[in-house]
Protein backbone atom coordinates (compact mmCIF):
# COMPACT_ATOMS: atom_id res chain seq x y z
CA UNK A 1 0.00 0.00 0.00
CA UNK A 2 1.29 3.46 -0.85
CA UNK A 3 -0.69 6.78 -1.23
CA UNK A 4 -0.61 10.72 -0.78
CA UNK A 5 -2.56 13.31 0.93
CA UNK A 6 -2.04 16.78 2.46
CA UNK A 7 -0.76 16.52 6.69
CA UNK A 8 -4.07 18.53 7.60
CA UNK A 9 -6.16 16.20 5.66
CA UNK A 10 -4.68 12.92 7.21
CA UNK A 11 -4.61 14.41 10.60
CA UNK A 12 -8.35 15.15 10.93
CA UNK A 13 -8.92 11.87 9.47
CA UNK A 14 -6.96 10.13 11.65
CA UNK A 15 -8.38 12.14 14.95
CA UNK A 16 -11.54 12.05 13.91
CA UNK A 17 -11.46 8.44 13.57
CA UNK A 18 -9.48 7.88 16.83
CA UNK A 19 -12.77 8.79 18.67
CA UNK A 20 -13.80 5.74 19.38
CA UNK A 21 -10.71 4.15 20.10
CA UNK A 22 -10.78 2.27 23.82
CA UNK A 23 -8.24 3.73 26.03
CA UNK A 24 -7.52 0.23 27.40
CA UNK A 25 -8.51 -2.82 26.15
CA UNK A 26 -7.77 -6.46 26.41
CA UNK A 27 -7.77 -7.04 22.62
CA UNK A 28 -4.76 -5.26 21.54
CA UNK A 29 -6.33 -4.64 17.92
CA UNK A 30 -8.64 -2.77 19.00
CA UNK A 31 -6.37 0.38 20.13
CA UNK A 32 -5.34 0.08 15.71
CA UNK A 33 -6.79 2.35 12.85
CA UNK A 34 -8.12 0.30 9.55
CA UNK A 35 -6.39 2.22 6.62
CA UNK A 36 -7.75 1.65 3.02
CA UNK A 37 -6.39 3.28 0.07
CA UNK A 38 -7.84 2.99 -3.20
CA UNK A 39 -9.18 4.23 -6.41
CA UNK A 40 -8.45 7.95 -5.29
CA UNK A 41 -9.71 7.23 -2.04
CA UNK A 42 -8.19 6.96 1.36
CA UNK A 43 -10.68 4.96 4.03
CA UNK A 44 -9.63 5.31 8.30
CA UNK A 45 -11.92 3.09 10.28
CA UNK A 46 -11.92 2.19 14.01
CA UNK A 47 -14.15 -0.17 16.65
CA UNK A 48 -14.17 -0.91 19.73
CA UNK A 49 -17.48 -2.49 21.59
CA UNK A 50 -19.40 0.44 22.30
CA UNK A 51 -19.03 2.49 18.49
CA UNK A 52 -17.56 2.51 15.35
CA UNK A 53 -15.98 5.47 13.10
CA UNK A 54 -15.42 5.33 9.34
CA UNK A 55 -14.38 8.61 7.35
CA UNK A 56 -13.30 8.66 3.52
CA UNK A 57 -10.74 11.10 2.23
CA UNK A 58 -9.60 11.59 -1.04
CA UNK A 59 -6.03 10.95 -1.43
CA UNK A 60 -3.52 10.09 -4.44
CA UNK A 61 -3.14 6.03 -4.41
CA UNK A 62 0.01 5.10 -5.66
CA UNK A 63 -0.28 1.54 -4.65
CA UNK A 64 -3.96 -0.19 -3.09
CA UNK A 65 -3.62 -2.10 -0.11
CA UNK A 66 -4.50 -2.00 3.73
CA UNK A 67 -2.77 -1.24 7.22
CA UNK A 68 -3.25 -1.73 10.55
CA UNK A 69 -1.63 0.99 13.13
CA UNK A 70 -1.92 1.84 16.66
CA UNK A 71 -4.44 4.66 16.31
CA UNK A 72 -3.18 7.27 19.19
CA UNK A 73 0.35 6.61 18.26
CA UNK A 74 -0.16 7.68 14.51
CA UNK A 75 -2.29 10.62 15.79
CA UNK A 76 0.50 11.74 17.58
CA UNK A 77 2.89 11.41 14.93
CA UNK A 78 0.78 13.30 11.98
CA UNK A 79 0.22 16.06 14.35
CA UNK A 80 4.16 16.63 14.88
CA UNK A 81 4.26 16.11 11.01
CA UNK A 82 5.68 19.31 8.79
CA UNK A 83 3.22 21.03 7.00
CA UNK A 84 2.79 19.78 2.84
CA UNK A 85 2.23 16.81 1.43
CA UNK A 86 2.90 13.20 3.79
CA UNK A 87 3.70 10.13 1.40
CA UNK A 88 2.89 6.94 3.29
CA UNK A 89 3.69 3.27 2.37
CA UNK A 90 3.74 -0.09 3.76
CA UNK A 91 7.27 -1.26 4.00
CA UNK A 92 7.53 -5.23 5.19
CA UNK A 93 6.29 -4.60 8.68
CA UNK A 94 6.34 -1.24 8.61
CA UNK A 95 3.91 1.96 8.23
CA UNK A 96 5.87 4.73 7.15
CA UNK A 97 4.93 8.64 6.87
CA UNK A 98 7.33 10.79 4.85
CA UNK A 99 6.70 14.62 5.06
CA UNK A 100 9.76 16.78 4.16
CA UNK A 101 12.67 15.64 5.88
CA UNK A 102 10.81 13.91 8.32
CA UNK A 103 10.50 9.79 8.59
CA UNK A 104 8.91 7.96 10.62
CA UNK A 105 7.76 4.10 10.80
CA UNK A 106 5.68 2.16 12.75
CA UNK A 107 4.95 -1.34 13.29
CA UNK A 108 1.61 -3.09 11.58
CA UNK A 109 -0.43 -4.73 13.55
CA UNK A 110 -1.64 -8.08 12.10
CA UNK A 111 -5.54 -8.49 10.69
CA UNK A 112 -6.66 -12.18 11.72
CA UNK A 113 -7.71 -11.09 15.30
CA UNK A 114 -9.28 -7.38 13.94
CA UNK A 115 -13.54 -7.51 14.11
CA UNK A 116 -15.40 -6.81 10.71
CA UNK A 117 -16.54 -3.01 11.59
CA UNK A 118 -20.11 -2.82 11.63
CA UNK A 119 -22.72 -1.55 8.84
CA UNK A 120 -24.52 1.26 9.20
CA UNK A 121 -28.59 0.26 10.17
CA UNK A 122 -31.22 1.77 8.24
CA UNK A 123 -31.29 5.03 7.51
CA UNK A 124 -34.79 6.75 8.74
CA UNK A 125 -34.22 10.38 8.18
CA UNK A 126 -31.87 13.68 8.15
CA UNK A 127 -31.23 16.23 10.99
CA UNK A 128 -29.68 19.87 10.12
CA UNK A 129 -25.99 19.31 12.03
CA UNK A 130 -25.54 22.63 14.31
CA UNK A 131 -28.98 22.41 15.14
CA UNK A 132 -28.71 18.59 16.36
CA UNK A 133 -25.24 19.57 17.69
CA UNK A 134 -26.92 22.49 19.86
CA UNK A 135 -29.78 20.22 20.88
CA UNK A 136 -27.71 17.27 22.29
CA UNK A 137 -25.88 20.34 24.24
CA UNK A 138 -28.49 21.83 25.66
CA UNK A 139 -30.12 18.31 27.46
CA UNK A 140 -26.46 16.41 28.24
CA UNK A 141 -25.64 18.50 31.24
CA UNK A 142 -28.52 16.47 32.81
CA UNK A 143 -27.47 13.25 32.21
CA UNK A 144 -26.05 11.13 34.68
CA UNK A 145 -22.28 10.57 35.51
CA UNK A 146 -22.67 7.32 37.52
CA UNK A 147 -21.26 4.27 35.60
CA UNK A 148 -23.26 2.01 38.41
CA UNK A 149 -26.74 3.54 36.44
CA UNK A 150 -25.77 3.37 33.03
CA UNK A 151 -29.15 4.39 31.98
CA UNK A 152 -29.28 7.62 33.28
CA UNK A 153 -25.96 8.56 31.45
CA UNK A 154 -27.64 8.34 28.19
CA UNK A 155 -29.58 10.13 25.94
CA UNK A 156 -33.14 9.67 25.09
CA UNK A 157 -33.24 10.35 21.34
CA UNK A 158 -37.39 9.84 20.51
CA UNK A 159 -38.74 10.33 16.92
CA UNK A 160 -42.30 11.03 16.41
CA UNK A 161 -43.35 12.10 12.96
CA UNK A 162 -41.28 15.51 11.82
CA UNK A 163 -40.38 15.74 15.57
CA UNK A 164 -37.10 14.96 17.41
CA UNK A 165 -37.15 15.07 21.73
CA UNK A 166 -33.80 14.48 22.97
CA UNK A 167 -34.39 14.13 26.60
CA UNK A 168 -31.86 13.44 29.93
CA UNK A 169 -32.10 13.03 33.33
CA UNK A 170 -30.12 12.29 36.65
CA UNK A 171 -32.94 11.92 39.26
CA UNK A 172 -32.40 15.68 40.03
CA UNK A 173 -33.00 17.15 37.06
CA UNK A 174 -34.23 16.48 33.54
CA UNK A 175 -33.83 18.36 30.30
CA UNK A 176 -35.45 18.31 27.59
CA UNK A 177 -35.45 19.15 23.74
CA UNK A 178 -37.28 19.40 20.73
CA UNK A 179 -36.48 19.85 16.70
CA UNK A 180 -37.84 19.14 13.80
CA UNK A 181 -35.99 16.86 11.38
CA UNK A 182 -36.78 15.21 7.91
CA UNK A 183 -37.76 11.70 8.08
CA UNK A 184 -37.39 9.93 4.93
CA UNK A 185 -40.96 8.57 4.52
CA UNK A 186 -44.72 8.83 6.65
CA UNK A 187 -44.73 7.18 10.35
CA UNK A 188 -41.51 7.48 11.30
CA UNK A 189 -40.89 6.11 14.65
CA UNK A 190 -38.26 5.50 17.44
CA UNK A 191 -37.64 5.19 20.98
CA UNK A 192 -33.93 4.28 22.50
CA UNK A 193 -31.03 5.90 24.83
CA UNK A 194 -27.67 6.53 23.24
CA UNK A 195 -24.78 7.00 25.85
CA UNK A 196 -24.58 11.12 26.31
CA UNK A 197 -20.66 10.84 25.93
CA UNK A 198 -21.01 9.29 22.85
CA UNK A 199 -23.34 10.89 21.22
CA UNK A 200 -22.09 14.61 22.30
CA UNK A 201 -18.93 13.22 20.58
CA UNK A 202 -20.59 12.47 17.26
CA UNK A 203 -22.87 15.66 17.48
CA UNK A 204 -19.33 18.17 17.37
CA UNK A 205 -17.24 15.85 15.08
CA UNK A 206 -19.97 16.63 12.49
CA UNK A 207 -19.12 20.26 12.48
CA UNK A 208 -21.61 22.84 11.60
CA UNK A 209 -22.71 22.71 7.85
CA UNK A 210 -25.00 19.77 6.07
CA UNK A 211 -28.26 17.08 6.97
CA UNK A 212 -26.78 14.53 9.04
CA UNK A 213 -28.59 10.95 8.10
CA UNK A 214 -30.00 8.88 11.11
CA UNK A 215 -30.40 5.58 10.86
CA UNK A 216 -31.56 2.91 13.60
CA UNK A 217 -32.37 -1.02 14.45
CA UNK A 218 -32.72 -2.70 17.24
CA UNK A 219 -29.06 -2.64 18.67
CA UNK A 220 -27.28 0.84 17.35
CA UNK A 221 -27.31 4.25 16.07
CA UNK A 222 -25.97 5.22 12.71
CA UNK A 223 -24.88 8.81 11.65
CA UNK A 224 -23.78 9.94 8.24
CA UNK A 225 -22.11 13.26 6.70
CA UNK A 226 -20.13 13.88 4.13
CA UNK A 227 -17.88 10.64 4.11
CA UNK A 228 -18.04 10.24 7.88
CA UNK A 229 -19.79 7.62 9.43
CA UNK A 230 -20.39 5.90 12.87
CA UNK A 231 -22.20 3.81 14.83
CA UNK A 232 -22.89 3.36 18.61
CA UNK A 233 -24.64 0.88 20.70
CA UNK A 234 -27.86 1.34 22.48
CA UNK A 235 -28.54 1.26 26.23
CA UNK A 236 -31.16 -1.64 27.13
CA UNK A 237 -34.10 -0.09 28.67
CA UNK A 238 -36.04 3.68 28.94
CA UNK A 239 -35.58 6.31 30.43
CA UNK A 240 -38.29 7.79 32.66
CA UNK A 241 -40.73 9.65 30.71
CA UNK A 242 -41.04 13.19 31.40
CA UNK A 243 -45.20 14.48 30.65
CA UNK A 244 -46.28 14.02 34.32
CA UNK A 245 -43.01 15.56 35.32
CA UNK A 246 -43.15 18.63 33.06
CA UNK A 247 -46.85 19.66 34.03
CA UNK A 248 -46.35 22.61 36.05
CA UNK A 249 -50.20 23.43 37.43
CA UNK A 250 -50.77 26.97 38.58
CA UNK A 251 -46.93 28.06 39.03
CA UNK A 252 -45.65 31.19 39.75
CA UNK A 253 -43.61 32.76 37.07
CA UNK A 254 -40.64 34.80 37.56
CA UNK A 255 -38.62 36.28 34.65
CA UNK A 256 -35.04 38.03 34.61
CA UNK A 257 -31.99 38.29 32.18
CA UNK A 258 -30.06 35.45 31.75
CA UNK A 259 -26.53 37.18 31.14
CA UNK A 260 -26.01 38.89 34.91
CA UNK A 261 -28.36 36.24 36.53
CA UNK A 262 -24.88 33.38 35.62
CA UNK A 263 -22.90 35.97 36.74
CA UNK A 264 -24.11 36.42 39.64
CA UNK A 265 -24.95 32.96 40.24
CA UNK A 266 -21.19 32.22 39.80
CA UNK A 267 -20.27 35.32 42.33
CA UNK A 268 -22.88 34.19 45.00
CA UNK A 269 -22.06 30.57 44.92
CA UNK A 270 -18.26 31.17 46.00
CA UNK A 271 -19.35 30.81 49.26
CA UNK A 272 -22.05 27.76 49.19
CA UNK A 273 -20.00 25.28 50.90
CA UNK A 274 -20.54 21.13 51.67
CA UNK A 275 -23.70 21.39 49.40
CA UNK A 276 -25.87 24.17 51.06
CA UNK A 277 -28.07 25.48 48.53
CA UNK A 278 -28.13 28.75 46.70
CA UNK A 279 -31.14 31.12 47.11
CA UNK A 280 -33.30 33.02 45.36
CA UNK A 281 -36.31 35.86 46.49
CA UNK A 282 -37.89 37.06 44.06
CA UNK A 283 -40.18 39.84 45.42
CA UNK A 284 -41.62 42.30 42.73
CA UNK A 285 -39.30 43.61 40.28
CA UNK A 286 -36.20 42.09 41.94
CA UNK A 287 -34.78 38.53 42.69
CA UNK A 288 -32.09 39.02 45.87
CA UNK A 289 -29.49 36.05 45.19
CA UNK A 290 -28.61 34.76 48.94
CA UNK A 291 -25.27 32.00 49.83
CA UNK A 292 -23.44 30.52 53.11
CA UNK A 293 -24.18 30.54 56.63
CA UNK A 294 -23.26 32.99 59.33
CA UNK A 295 -19.45 33.66 59.08
CA UNK A 296 -19.24 33.61 55.29
CA UNK A 297 -22.11 35.03 53.45
CA UNK A 298 -22.66 36.40 50.00
CA UNK A 299 -25.93 38.48 48.74
CA UNK A 300 -26.65 40.12 44.97
CA UNK A 301 -30.01 41.72 43.62
CA UNK A 302 -30.92 41.67 39.82
CA UNK A 303 -33.55 42.54 38.20
CA UNK A 304 -36.85 40.59 37.77
CA UNK A 305 -40.24 40.41 37.49
CA UNK A 306 -42.56 37.97 39.28
CA UNK A 307 -46.26 37.04 38.49
CA UNK A 308 -48.66 35.42 41.04
CA UNK A 309 -47.36 36.33 44.19
CA UNK A 310 -45.94 39.27 46.10
CA UNK A 311 -42.65 36.94 47.39
CA UNK A 312 -41.59 33.74 46.74
CA UNK A 313 -38.42 32.39 47.97
CA UNK A 314 -37.09 29.13 46.34
CA UNK A 315 -33.03 27.21 46.87
CA UNK A 316 -31.24 25.00 44.31
CA UNK A 317 -27.92 23.07 44.48
CA UNK A 318 -25.30 26.18 42.68
CA UNK A 319 -24.31 23.80 40.24
CA UNK A 320 -27.38 22.24 39.06
CA UNK A 321 -28.40 25.64 38.91
CA UNK A 322 -25.67 27.00 36.78
CA UNK A 323 -25.50 24.03 34.55
CA UNK A 324 -29.14 24.44 33.73
CA UNK A 325 -28.62 28.27 33.10
CA UNK A 326 -25.20 27.75 31.20
CA UNK A 327 -27.02 25.51 28.74
CA UNK A 328 -29.54 28.03 27.19
CA UNK A 329 -28.77 30.27 24.59
CA UNK A 330 -31.72 32.69 25.19
CA UNK A 331 -31.20 36.42 26.40
CA UNK A 332 -34.01 36.17 28.89
CA UNK A 333 -34.47 33.40 31.60
CA UNK A 334 -38.21 32.01 33.14
CA UNK A 335 -38.70 30.08 36.49
CA UNK A 336 -42.03 28.58 37.00
CA UNK A 337 -42.25 27.87 40.56
CA UNK A 338 -44.54 25.98 42.33
CA UNK A 339 -42.75 26.51 46.20
CA UNK A 340 -39.91 25.76 47.97
CA UNK A 341 -38.52 22.16 47.97
CA UNK A 342 -40.96 21.28 44.66
CA UNK A 343 -40.49 21.10 40.92
CA UNK A 344 -38.93 24.53 39.21
CA UNK A 345 -39.39 25.00 35.22
CA UNK A 346 -36.34 26.50 33.42
CA UNK A 347 -36.82 28.05 29.97
CA UNK A 348 -34.77 30.63 27.54
CA UNK A 349 -36.74 33.00 25.74
CA UNK A 350 -35.65 35.82 23.23
CA UNK A 351 -37.60 38.35 25.41
CA UNK A 352 -39.49 39.27 28.60
CA UNK A 353 -42.97 40.26 26.44
CA UNK A 354 -42.28 36.12 25.23
CA UNK A 355 -41.45 35.02 28.21
CA UNK A 356 -44.56 36.66 29.44
CA UNK A 357 -46.75 34.78 27.01
CA UNK A 358 -48.66 32.15 29.27
CA UNK A 359 -49.22 29.79 26.60
CA UNK A 360 -45.84 29.55 24.95
CA UNK A 361 -43.78 26.94 24.80
CA UNK A 362 -40.04 26.67 24.81
CA UNK A 363 -38.47 23.76 22.76
CA UNK A 364 -35.75 23.65 25.55
CA UNK A 365 -36.66 22.85 28.90
CA UNK A 366 -34.85 22.26 32.12
CA UNK A 367 -36.55 20.86 34.98
CA UNK A 368 -35.10 20.87 38.42
CA UNK A 369 -36.12 20.29 42.33
CA UNK A 370 -35.90 23.00 44.33
CA UNK A 371 -33.80 22.96 47.82
CA UNK A 372 -35.01 23.92 51.14
CA UNK A 373 -34.52 27.50 51.90
CA UNK A 374 -31.55 28.87 54.12
CA UNK A 375 -32.56 29.30 57.64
Amino acid sequence: MEFRLERSALTDAVAWAARVLPTRSPVPVLGGLLLEASDGRLVISGLDYEASACIEVEAETVRAGKALVMGRRLLDVCRVLPEGAVQCAVEGSRFSLTSDSARFGLSVLPFDDYPALPSLPEVLGAVDAEEFAAAVAHVTVAAGRDDTLPILTGIRLALDGDTMTLAATDRYRFAVRTLLWKPGKDGVSADVVVSARRLTEIARSFGRAGMVQLALDGGSAGFELAGMRTTVRLFDGRLPRHDKLFAMVDPVSAVTDRAPLVEAVKRVAVVAEGGSPLQLTFCGDSVLLQAGYEDDVAFQRLPAVLDGTDELTVAFNPSYLMDALASFDAPVIRFELLGPGQRAMVTGWTSREDAAEEASHSAHQHLLMSAKPLV
